[in-house]
């Protein structure tokens, strides 16, 4: 199995594409694996070297003493990417992978192509509403809060018409460790980085859902009208649109990495 070893825990990562083609991270949300990219693999493999791993506290890699910080969890795809021997990559995070995508945009910018930001914002939610969450969890592990999470997930239509796919993606986040997913509740939580937008020197794109309740439309507008030059589309999904509207996902991401620049 592919794990880098990091100073304090180990991260899980896989490999898909060509190996002599540029590189694009992908970070899942809070409460998935790198198996909720699943959906991009067919459709950017063919242009890209496709390099996914599980973020801290979930799916293969360690489950480390919390609360994390979001500064922590880019720190290790930066601790990855030198492991691997990789200079330059794009960057694609959801939600939590977004805020992660947007600490790295600002403070390891020459380490990124362009960077794509996901249903995410600069400051999510409220403490107390991570606050009770993590209680939620803590006294009654992940199924305390999972039909909630997955009403915020995917849409009602969505649900309904893709039993198969909605069924996954509850799996990935029962499966979650209770320890791992609270500690990423305190780093989403205590992340508030709407004065810093400005720092942000990397192409950006900035991608929405109509439909998303967690980080709404308002909150990709006010990312990309804070980050210079950057570039949004709005989908018509819930908070994971890369499943929901996983084809002009994907179309979206490939024109804006394939557009001049997206190689250096």
């Amino acid at each position: 199995m592919p794990f880098a070893k990091l100073p304090d825990a180990q991260l899980f990562y896989q490999w898909d594409g060509p190996e002599n083609a540029s590189v694009l991270v992908f970070s899942n949300s809070l409460g998935t694996t790198y198996r909720m990219w699943d959906p991009q693999v067919e459709a950017l493999s063919r242009h890209f070297r496709l390099l996914r791993y599980d973020t801290r506290g979930h799916g293969q890699s360690s489950v480390t003493p919390g609360p994390y910080t979001i500064e922590k969890l880019a720190g290790d795809v930066l601790y990855l990417l030198d492991i691997l021997k990789i200079e330059r990559a794009c960057f694609c995070g959801l939600s939590m992978g977004g805020m992660i995508g947007m600490i790295l945009g600002s403070t390891a910018a020459q380490r990124f192509h362009k960077i794509a930001l996901c249903n995410t914002a600069a400051k999510i939610g409220t403490p107390d509403v991570w606050n009770a969450r993590v209680t939620a969890v803590q006294q009654g592990g992940m199924k305390a809060v999972a039909a909630g999470v997955l009403d915020r997930w995917l849409t009602a239509n969505y649900r309904a018409a893709h039993p198969a796919e909605t069924s996954q993606v509850l799996a990935m986040l029962e499966g979650t460790d209770p320890a791992g997913y609270t500690a990423c509740c305190g780093a989403v939580r205590d992340l508030d980085y709407r004065e810093q937008l400005h720092r942000v020197q990397v192409p950006t794109l900035v991608i929405a859902g109509s439909h998303d309740p967690a980080t709404p439309p308002a909150d990709g507008r006010f990312l990309a009208d804070h980050i210079r030059g950057a570039k949004s589309v709005e989908l018509p999904a819930a908070h994971l649109s890369n499943i929901e509207a996983s084809e002009r996902f994907n179309r979206e991401i490939l024109a804006f990495l394939q557009s001049q620049g997206a190689h250096g």
